[in-house]
């Protein structure tokens, strides 16, 4: 993109608050945490129900932005040079400016829509066209509101195809985003109840989703799904007769149906499939009758078969001859989804997303670093960029200007032509570049990594998986693997149920059940929530290590770590008189101790009140009390404040008790008042928790604190539909036993062989966490997405399933306890705790240090 400043507000329809510039804007800024390039920059000031980007302009200006495109009237005499444009909306400015852009040019465009399948897609297409044409394509998944204007934003002269997904959750959603794609193929993927929340029924979020495909000539899908049919026939005949008659439909049925591609035959082969079909879709250049062909793809699992077909009726509908498409097929790669962050050797942290290698994705890539914390010493290993459709020399240049930006520390480059980096580097900038990966490898011993971030950026032919497997550490073959973007999902859910103005505090205590304190406190910082909540001193004291800045609660403070929370501006909950007084006392007395540094002018406090849980927390007659105990230190030096009032609600997540629910909330609400009017302010309030956030909105308050919710359960049931699986907890077959029988398995031969078995020993016991009521068929894995029951007692350090029923399986395969498998197939935490007659809470905190957490981003 480059526009001038007075282009972009024509285009946009703005007036300007400010005297224009003439600036050029190359980049389009919608988030103050991502700045990089801010002299050529625009931020566009987006507002939602519960951020304002208006917020953040004094922060830009501060990094150095002075190009701003606003919904709201500024003065603009607090940012002198700053140039503001003044629009009634900002989203619709922003996406009018994508359109515009998308205008300029004549390219081919595929628009790629559906409930499920639109990245593989769209990466597929590019890994079977990239010879041919050079190549703009949607960055992973932005196919939003936001995304999809972002993802058009990119196009330049040079390019010769367009790829871009488009994804509506909402009525209207797609009227927009049509403009800004303006498709010429379109491609419906398939129809599901992924995000179906926004539409009354599925056939208003069918004819919904079509409207992408208003303008669009042609369309491919699959004529499996009857409503697809009734569809097609509908888009076929709408619009004025001229489109209509223009319009065409590329169609392929694995069922028998009459279509353009009909399979007749799917044969798993090993670890590929071969897919057999006949194409009516007549090749320019061939007058011969359709015949029978067959592809071959690396991969057996049906989502993938689907998708692959999808991508052959396309390159048939191009003109591509049978065995050009059979070749590339056959080498089509997994797509990777997800950046992983790991532990590494000697202090470091491995952020691994070594399967994607473009600019794009390395912006992408760079911010997850940045979200790590700013303290430590930055390391990108990176290999050469490919199909970037520029010259190495502009290609590297960029990368360097990145680096820059983002005050990388050092930088290892392996391959032939990133190699150019080097010139375009300032000294301030280590660097080292080998010729290949085995070059590296061999050289890895006399490399220092230690205590720094290390990202591994790498296309996938230089395998960069044996450089993480060489830096991170040698772990024990159980993991929690910690799903950072499904966290995210779920902490936006939450959000949605917010009102305007009421503040979020997120419970992080026992490790952030189970998931890791210092990652999970890092997102959410970035994600700027309002507070943090830990149990004991010692969790707030490591945040604070980790570099974490936001306010922390600490819900059960003890007088031998007063010193400590005032040492790292933790937060106590007060919950009784006795507590309060010696608290009190410690301040008073806190300037005579030699060994500690003077604290703030105020410390602040929370103040528990027991409302009916009859746990913790002071009592109505104790209120008089403790305020006069707080007035007597009003004036002194170290004086303290009250941050907030709270209270636990006992049975938020059933109906069966709203009456006590109730009854809590008053008993609140009067304490509060006393409270208040004896301070002489009024603290934040707070008492809902997650049930009680998705049950009960109008006692949100000031602010509510939110728990289990974030990782994926909702004890209300209300919520759970929208939540993804945060938490998988993953170990492998050891080995694989054929037992005769009358056999037994395992201590105190509890399991005995009625028939032949094959028996799978998993890496993973008591000790890990799977509790040993779990064993003797209580409880049921799963291995290839088949339920293998437990077999025997669970051991201290593995246990055994009944894998007779899986045939195919073998040592070394993936087994879920809990979560997701990599083919999607889940295993709620529920069963597991069913099983153990125990809730969630207990299972995910009862996972053992020894088992390492791997947190992924998709």
């Amino acid at each position: 993109m480059r526009y001038n400043i007075e282009q972009i507000a024509t285009i946009a329809g703005g007036q300007f608050l400010s005297k224009p510039d003439g600036a050029c804007m190359e980049h389009v800024l919608l988030d103050s945490r991502q700045v990089i390039f801010p002299a050529s920059s625009i931020f566009i000031a987006l507002q939602g129900r519960r951020h304002d980007g208006h917020s953040f302009l004094d922060d830009l200006y501060q990094q150095g932005i002075r190009h701003f495109l606003v919904s709201k009237k500024i003065d603009t005499d607090a940012w002198p040079g700053a140039v503001f444009v003044w629009v009634e909306n900002t989203l619709g400015a922003f996406q009018q400016l994508a359109a515009y852009h998308r205008s300029q040019f004549s390219l081919p465009v595929i628009g790629i829509t559906g409930s499920n399948g639109k990245t593989i897609v769209k990466e597929w297409l590019f890994q079977l066209l990239y010879e041919d044409y050079y190549i703009v394509r949607s960055p992973r998944s932005y196919n939003s509101q936001t995304g999809a204007p972002l993802s058009v934003l990119q196009i330049t002269p040079e390019h010769t195809l367009g790829i871009f997904e488009a994804g509506i959750s909402q009525m209207g959603e797609m009227e927009k985003i049509a403009p800004i794609l303006d498709p010429g193929i379109g491609i419906f993927t398939n129809i599901g109840e992924a995000h179906s929340e926004g539409f009354p029924d599925m056939e208003t979020k069918l004819q919904q989703k079509l409207l992408l495909f208003k303008n669009t000539r042609t369309l491919i899908c699959c004529l499996d799904d009857e409503r697809m049919e009734s569809a097609v026939f509908n888009w076929q005949s709408s619009g004025h007769s001229t489109q209509s008659a223009a319009r065409k439909s590329v169609t392929w049925s694995a069922t028998g149906k009459e279509a353009d591609l009909k399979i007749l035959s799917i044969t798993p082969k090993g670890n590929s499939t071969q897919i057999e079909g006949v194409a009516n879709i007549p090749h320019p250049s061939s007058l011969t009758p359709p015949k029978t062909s067959s592809i071959n793809i690396p991969f057996t699992d049906s989502a993938s078969l689907q998708n692959a077909v999808h991508c052959w009726a396309l390159m048939l509908h191009l003109g591509y001859e049978h065995e050009t498409i059979a070749r590339r097929m056959s080498r089509l790669e997994p797509v990777a989804m997800r950046l992983e962050l790991r532990a590494g050797i000697n202090g470091c942290t491995i952020i691994n997303d070594s399967y994607n290698s473009d600019l794009t994705s390395l912006k992408i890539a760079l911010d997850f670093l940045e979200q790590q914390g700013r303290e430590s010493r930055r390391t990108l290993i990176l290999s050469d960029i490919f199909q970037s459709g520029q010259k190495p020399e502009q290609l590297y240049r960029t990368v360097a200007q990145l680096l820059l930006e983002k005050k990388m520390d050092r930088i290892i480059g392996i391959g032939k032509e990133v190699a150019v980096l080097e010139k375009f580097l300032t000294s301030r900038i280590q660097s080292v570049f080998y010729e290949n990966t085995p070059a590296f490898l061999a050289d890895l011993q006399g490399l220092v990594f230690r205590d720094e971030v290390i990202l591994l950026k790498g296309a996938r032919k230089f395998g960069f998986e044996k450089i993480a497997n060489r830096l991170a550490t040698r772990f024990h073959k159980t993991v929690l693997e910690v799903n950072l973007g499904a966290l995210l999902n779920n902490l936006r859910v939450y959000q949605s149920q917010l009102r305007p103005g009421t503040k979020l505090m997120v419970m992080v205590k026992a490790g952030a059940y189970g998931s890791g304190s210092a990652e999970v406190a890092k997102l959410l910082e970035f994600q700027n929530v309002d507070y943090l909540g830990v149990a004991y001193a010692d969790e707030g004291v490591e945040l604070r290590k980790a570099g974490i800045q936001l306010p922390i609660m600490v819900m059960n403070p003890e007088e031998a770590t007063f010193d400590a929370l005032v040492r790292y501006r933790l937060e106590p909950e007060i919950y009784s008189l006795k507590l309060l007084e010696n608290f009190l006392y410690f301040l008073e007395n806190l300037p005579q101790r030699e060994d500690h540094g003077a604290p703030a002018a105020a410390i602040g406090i929370h103040l528990k009140l027991d409302t009916g849980m009859h746990r913790l927390g002071l009592e109505e007659n104790d209120i008089e009390k403790a305020i006069s105990l707080l007035e007597q230190t009003a004036n002194s030096e170290q004086r303290t404040t009250i941050k907030s009032t709270l209270s636990h609600l006992a049975a938020s997540e059933a109906p069966a008790h709203d009456d006590f629910t109730r009854q809590q909330v008053a008993r609140f609400e009067k304490m509060y008042e006393k409270l208040a009017a004896g301070l002489g302010y009024r603290p934040l309030r707070h008492i809902l928790n997650s049930s009680g956030i998705a049950r009960f909105p109008e006692y949100q308050m000031d602010m509510v604190r939110l728990g289990i919710g974030l990782y994926g359960i909702d004890g209300s049931g209300r919520l759970q539909g929208r939540l993804q699986t945060v938490n998988s907890l993953k170990a492998t077959v050891s080995q694989i036993k054929n037992v005769r029988p009358g056999e037994t398995v395992g201590y105190g031969r509890m399991g005995k062989a009625e028939k032949p078995m094959r028996i799978a020993t998993l890496s993973l016991g008591y000790a890990d966490g799977l509790l040993r009521r779990a064993g003797n068929g209580r409880f049921s894995v799963l291995i290839k997405g088949k339920r293998a029951p437990l077999f025997g007692n669970v051991c201290m350090d593995m246990v055994m399933a009944d894998a007779t029923p899986i045939p195919d399986a073998e040592e070394g395969d993936q087994v879920v306890i809990f979560g997701k498998d990599s083919d999607g197939n889940e295993l709620p935490v529920q069963e597991l705790a069913a099983s153990l007659d125990t809730i969630p809470y207990e299972i995910f905190t009862s996972i053992s240090d020894r088992v390492k957490r791997v947190y992924v981003q998709e």
